[in-house]
């Protein structure tokens, strides 16, 4: 099935985002979408979904993009899959988000056909082998080690601080850093005084981010299997993010928590809870220098292509823990690829009733 073909409005709506004007956008994808254009139902389900310059309505979102990959939408499709994975306005089951990624196959969506690849155990995931039997690929996908975790090493019991081998496989690595690679910005700071993001002499790396309305399920598998590891829920976590370091780049020394001396520290309490944890996966390990240090500690940590590592940044009654401070170290040679995953004690996604039952492919 060839890709959901654009429209006038469509097109419409990148010209109004582009100049600005991020009301007439979504009236233009609200026309193609009452038209019956599945790519305008899509984006517009996806921006409703995370609140992306638009109201944040997100059932209704969800439930334009079901609508789209009912409709044979190849995105669509795989953005259900990473939603029926999550238990996200629709009933949570893996197996069936599974089939979900192999319709978006199916229908030419190559991210879908990477997944289906690196899940596989498939070296190159590009996902452009020609002919490919994308139900037998799927029939091969074990999902039960996503919701198992390998045994941690202990760097530190106090603060905790955990390693963990063999977190990931080589194609799950490749697929994660390729995906991110078109992505990357350069990472910035947030000034909670002026309540803007801004670039920093102490970060000079870049950031690739993925929101609810472009998470996949490859991230959602990979958020379970962390979640078994440091047992803390899913829905606890913000969204992932992938950064690299090219030679020179680094963050220098800070800490993750939420610090209560900024500014607007009981509005963030209130609004997400405090940030209690930290988890890298280390997707390559083919540079020099590069390694994750506690200076307070006195640990530093080179992760190994697959490897984790994970620490808690909060004291047991959620005070801020002042020996974590901790740097993301510049690779001497070679460019560095880390996921990085934060999480907080109280939820950030809140599952919604599922509806009464799903649409058919």
């Amino acid at each position: 099935m060839p890709l959901s073909a654009p429209s006038v409005e469509l097109t419409l709506a990148d010209e109004h985002d582009a100049a600005g004007r991020h009301h007439e956008a979504i009236d233009a994808l609200a026309r193609g979408t009452s038209a019956g254009n599945l790519a305008c139902m899509r984006q517009l389900g996806k921006r409703l979904l995370a609140g992306d310059r638009a109201p944040l309505l997100a059932a209704e979102g969800a439930r334009f993009i079901l609508d789209a990959a009912n409709g044979g939408d190849p995105e669509a499709a795989a953005r259900i899959a990473a939603l029926t994975a999550l238990g996200l306005y629709l009933k949570p089951d893996l197996r069936e988000a599974l089939r979900w990624l192999t319709v978006a196959a199916e229908r030419g969506w190559q991210p879908a056909r990477g997944q289906l690849h690196a899940l596989a155990g498939v070296t190159d995931s590009s996902g452009s082998a020609p002919g490919e039997d994308w139900s037998r690929v799927a029939a091969g996908i074990e999902l039960s080690p996503w919701q198992t975790s390998p045994p941690g090493r202990q760097l530190s019991a106090d603060p905790p601080i955990q390693a963990l081998d063999s977190f990931v496989s080589p194609p799950v690595c490749d697929w994660l850093i390729a995906r991110a690679r078109g992505r990357l910005t350069r990472a910035l700071v947030y000034d909670p005084v002026n309540q803007q993001d801004f670039a920093s002499r102490t970060r000079t790396n870049s950031v690739a981010n993925f929101g609810l309305g472009d998470v996949e399920l490859l991230d959602v598998l990979l958020q379970a299997r962390m979640s078994f590891a440091c047992r803390i829920p899913m829905n606890h976590m913000e969204a992932p993010a992938v950064l690299n370091y090219q030679p020179g780049e680094e963050a220098t020394d800070h800490y993750d928590f939420v610090d209560p001396k900024t500014a607007d520290y009981a509005a963030e309490m209130a609004r997400n809870g405090q940030r209690i944890l930290t988890f890298l996966v280390y997707l390559n390990d083919d540079y020099e220098g590069g390694e994750t240090q506690f200076p307070r500690l006195g640990i530093s940590h080179k992760g190994r292509r697959g490897g984790a590592l994970f620490f808690v940044n909060v004291l047991r009654d959620m005070q801020p823990d002042l020996r974590m401070l901790h740097a993301g170290r510049s690779p001497a040679g070679g460019e560095k690829w880390i996921v990085s995953q934060f999480m907080r004690n109280r939820p950030m996604l809140t599952p919604m009733p599922p509806r009464t039952a799903y649409g058919k492919a």
